[in-house]
């Protein structure tokens, strides 16, 4: 799964919970592209199981290459389906 094009998004606000972070950063990239993200890839530090979904609907994904604090948001790419092999 990857995503086109995407917002990175730095919060080390140490009162804020997860979902209000990710709920600024899903505004302003609503803001910036006229549309809701659906995914936010965070460091997995920040999680504490490989997928959440927040109430705003984002699903919220670990991602190794995400530095802490920060929250990379898109919208997800259709998974690419396989063409079976033609008959001879």
């Amino acid at each position: 799964m990857g995503m086109k094009q995407g917002l990175l998004w730095f919060d080390n606000d140490p009162k804020g919970s997860l979902e209000e972070k990710i709920a600024r950063a899903a505004e302003r990239y609503s803001q910036k592209f006229g549309h809701r993200p659906d995914t936010c890839y965070v460091n997995p530090q920040m999680v504490s199981s490989q997928e959440i979904v927040t109430s705003n609907g984002v699903r919220v994904m670990a991602a190794k290459h995400v530095l802490l604090h920060h929250f990379w948001l898109g919208v997800a790419l259709p998974e690419h389906s396989t063409i079976p092999p033609r008959a001879s």
